[in-house]
């Protein structure tokens, strides 16, 4: 027996960016969703995003007369390591309308920008104070709280380890999932957004296996970062992509006191965006702090340690807000004159003023000149620049730069920096519209996406800083977007989630899963009577062929139901030679059992 049902639930797993874009999404299209995340709150990884969330052609550029477009996007990010054109045309396509979604939808203050290293527009979007990820994570989780509170179209569920993908003749048909020691299962097409593996230091560890030499590294990545989608993904034939290609990211900040500290916090890239300048232990400039985050890594490795990122008043006084956080963390220290500072390094101050005037030099020649220079620049074109110019990849850009007869009297704040793993660029791979394929056939499983860090194929072999956030809202909402109609068909309705979220609290909020979300129902035996209104999936399976792409007739994805224990087939009855075996089986068990009971207590 069979049980045929149909859905509006979709399932996300993980609490952060992707997973909460994912969830306002699928609500905004007339979907109910599901939220589950193994740790005690949301917001993972994408809450520690320091720079901010990369958009083209969007009205905050607009305002600053910044002339973007997605095509230039498009090229920047190829240029940047991306290898993928068909998944790049949808994060840089789609950048522009997803910003606004943040700021129309979340009131979301993204009105400053900066140009981080490998873009050759300012798109990198930031607010004036918090640090961006944190302020755009929280906002959507807040938004689907508050939907949770008000309405039944949400749920969301912590403390909840998924750890096993429902399958039914190839297609996705739902998730296992333990809390407090008690099995549970949600039903619906699954979205996964659980992130990478950049601290998975396990057993089973994917970082061993495809990147032992980065196993002595530190990581900026939350303990939660296991890889455990990617896993899953594996276990049930999902093809993976580029899983040997990790970010190790330049700007780890250290803290002297904890200087072998295995989890470090991450210097926003923005901080070289406003101008911040790198030195060695010498005091001399070595590399373009614009450049991709892996040349940068690559030019510290051939240099002397400790390394130092240093802001002048002009480039701090445009990122205070991180400024002053990090200096309260005691990762960056505040200096009140270059002398200090040298003093500090054990260095001549008179190697600070050198160094400063050889960099303002360059960029005064680069300004009246900008295609000329001795040097290769990077994204294109010629530099000026000695110090980087030299590596391949000279500096291009400039901003807040001082003379060197500034120094003496220039207050700078500083932190000592060292390479960490950051970023996964590798994961489930995935088509453009965020379903994850087969490793046989290539083809999409049906019910099943990915989005986020774990999703492969969008950033190729080195991450652009500022697509991380852009990666969980684009394709967070594609997959929504996509699942959506797998589930409803034409059957779609627009929803506003920001009047829904205004709505009055009918119930306890949901984020505390113990008592905001009922435990899910226990997945229905073959044979067994269900309300349909409480089943999730519509199947048929004698279901026609299918006449939308993703396989299945419109709001009718196809599944066939059966016991999660035999998910292959249904199970056939008995043979009579089947049947005699079990028979004589007991037969044999009970004579051996009357006679051990005569020998052992019956005889004389």
């Amino acid at each position: 027996m069979a049980c045929v049902f149909p859905t509006d639930l979709g399932i996300v797993v993980g609490g952060g960016l992707a997973g909460v874009s994912a969830c306002n999404t699928l609500i905004e299209n007339g979907c109910r969703t599901v939220l589950l995340d193994k740790s005690s709150f949301c917001g993972g990884n994408s809450t520690k995003a320091t720079s901010g969330i990369n958009g083209a052609n969007t009205r905050s550029q607009k305002n600053k007369g910044i002339n973007d477009t997605s095509e230039i996007f498009i090229n920047d990010t190829i240029k940047g390591g991306a290898k993928r054109p068909e998944l790049v045309k949808v994060l840089c396509g789609n950048s522009g309308r997803d910003v606004e979604w943040l700021m129309d939808k979340f009131d979301l203050d993204l009105s400053l920008l900066a140009r981080l290293g490998g873009h050759s527009q300012p798109r990198t979007h930031r607010g004036a104070e918090r640090f961006p990820g944190m302020t755009i994570t929280y906002a959507l989780i807040q938004s689907v709280e508050k939907i949770a509170e008000a309405t039944d179209l949400a749920r969301i569920i912590t403390k909840a380890r998924v750890h096993k993908l429902l399958m039914n003749g190839g297609i996705c048909v739902g998730c296992a999932y333990e809390k407090g020691g008690a099995e549970f299962q949600e039903h619906g097409p699954v979205i996964l957004c659980s992130g990478g593996f950049g601290a998975d230091f396990s057993q089973d560890s994917l970082l061993g296996k495809y990147r032992p030499d980065l196993l002595h590294l530190p990581t900026t990545n939350g303990e939660h970062c296991t890889g455990d989608g990617i896993k899953m993904g594996e276990a049930v034939g999902a093809k993976t992509i580029d899983l040997e290609w990790v970010q190790v990211h330049p700007t780890g900040l250290v803290k002297p006191d904890e200087p072998d500290a295995k989890i470090k916090f991450l210097a926003a890239e923005a901080l070289r965006g406003v101008g911040g300048l790198i030195f060695d232990a010498n005091g001399k400039r070595f590399a373009n702090e614009l450049g991709r985050r892996d040349y940068v890594t690559g030019e510290m490795w051939k240099n002397k340690p400790p390394f130092r990122l240093c802001l002048n008043k002009k480039a701090s006084d445009e990122i205070i807000w991180h400024c002053k956080h990090y200096t309260g963390r005691g990762v960056m220290k505040f200096y009140e004159n270059g002398g200090a500072l040298a003093k500090d390094m054990g260095i001549p101050l008179q190697t600070l003023v050198e160094e400063h005037d050889q960099h303002f030099e360059a960029a005064k020649k680069t300004e009246k000149d900008p295609d000329g220079g001795s040097y290769p620049a990077y994204p294109s074109g010629k530099s000026w620049d000695n110090r980087s110019g030299p590596t391949g990849s000279g500096k291009k850009f400039y901003h807040n730069q001082i003379p060197g007869s500034q120094v003496a009297t220039e207050p700078f704040y500083v932190a000592i920096i060292t390479p960490v793993i950051h970023y996964c660029m590798g994961g489930l791979e995935i088509d453009e519209r965020g379903r994850v394929l087969a490793e046989k056939g290539g083809k999409a499983i049906l019910g099943l996406y990915a989005a986020g860090e774990l999703a492969g194929g969008v950033h190729g072999n080195n991450r652009l800083g500022g697509n991380s956030l852009l990666d969980c809202v684009v394709f967070g909402r594609v997959c929504a977007e996509d699942a959506a109609k797998y589930m409803l068909g034409d059957g779609i309705k627009k929803v506003d989630v920001k009047a829904l979220a205004s709505l009055p609290s009918k119930k306890p909020a949901a984020a505390d899963a113990g008592a905001a979300a009922p435990a899910a129902k226990a997945a229905p035996k073959p044979g067994d009577k269900v309300n349909s209104a409480d089943m999730p999936f519509k199947t048929d399976p004698n279901a026609p062929a299918a006449t939308l792409g993703h396989g299945g007739i419109p709001g009718t994805p196809y599944v066939l139901l059966v016991d999660p224990e035999d998910q292959s087939k249904p199970k056939e009855p008995r043979t009579f030679e089947q049947k005699m075996g079990i028979a004589m089986g007991a037969i044999l068990t009970a004579s051996f059992v009357t006679s051990f009971i005569c020998v052992k207590f019956l005889a004389p």
